[in-house]
């Protein structure tokens, strides 16, 4: 049996989180360089929890100079073993307004201009993207949401645009023509390296307002996204606070196999692989190198 740590990863509008005792900030140095932030350690409901504000304490950290890579370096490398990413997006359905919160399942990659693997030179591995999100995970926090009445669709895909200007019009039709559910510019490569790192990953989806394809797109003002994002941050702060005493109780490994992701991902022989670079992936994956 295992004995979660919950990771939470704060989006736009949460830079903490409400309920941790024991709190403290603490510097998580990474091979992959700096995260975004200190993470914040503490325990909620006594489960030990790791919050992480992706964009910084102030947000002076835009989507594409994120350093995906440190971030998930340092949850793994703080004992993370589930993590809960909130991330606030546009939406791309009418069904979808603002105030909506959406638990997706899937997600298509537009971003260009980001390192999206702990993996390359010296050691190489491919690992499974086919289902992203930890459906267990996903569970927990749609029961956790609909026991708290907030407005929630489970399933979705979120389109990520690589920002940080938001998408044209054309481009917004086309997104919809897919059949996504969302936009935002944040959770991949998140989620990808999540993967890698074999942590059991699940998105929240916050919608703010509705993307430019919406004939009233233009009428939208900043104060009233802004009041959006806000009464989103509180709504999601209750979930937090409701679900990590669920997904921290004593539990078998993901079904799913999130937690053993690269149990035959890793493709470089052995004695071929960098000793340096296998030095950087000791906190990453440190369980099958040593094998």
């Amino acid at each position: 049996m295992l004995k979660p740590v919950i990771g939470v990863i704060g989006g736009s509008g949460i830079y903490d989180i409400e309920g941790l005792e024991e709190k403290v900030w603490r510097q998580v140095a990474t091979p992959w360089g700096t995260p975004s932030d200190a993470l914040l350690f503490g325990r909620l409901a006594d489960v030990q929890c790791v919050f992480l504000p992706r964009h910084g304490r102030g947000h002076p950290l835009s989507p594409t100079h994120l350093n995906y890579r440190a971030n998930i370096d340092a949850l793994k490398r703080s004992g993370v073993t589930d993590v809960i990413s909130l991330s606030a997006v546009g939406s791309l359905k009418p069904e979808l307004p603002p105030g909506h919160f959406v638990i997706v399942d899937q997600f298509i990659d537009r971003s260009f201009a980001r390192e999206k693997s702990f993996f390359g030179d010296g050691i190489v591995a491919h690992v499974s993207m086919a289902h992203p999100v930890c459906p267990r995970l996903g569970d927990a926090l749609e029961i956790a949401a609909r026991s708290l009445h907030l407005p929630v669709t489970r399933g979705g895909t979120y389109l990520v645009m690589e920002g940080p200007q938001f998408s044209t019009k054309a481009e917004s039709e086309l997104y919809r023509s897919w059949g996504c559910s969302v936009i935002g510019m944040t959770n991949m490569p998140e989620a990808k390296l999540a993967r890698e790192a074999e942590l059991n990953y699940a998105t929240v989806a916050m919608v703010t307002d509705f993307d430019c394809w919406h004939p009233d797109h233009d009428h939208v003002t900043v104060e009233a996204v802004v009041r959006v994002l806000l009464d989103n941050a509180d709504k999601a702060r209750a979930l937090v606070q409701l679900v990590v005493p669920e997904v921290g109780r004593l539990r078998d490994p993901c079904p799913a196999g999130c937690e053993h992701a690269l149990d035959n991902a890793i493709i470089t022989a052995s004695h071929m692989r960098d000793p340096q670079v296998a030095a950087k992936l000791d906190a990453v994956a440190g369980r099958v190198l040593t094998r």
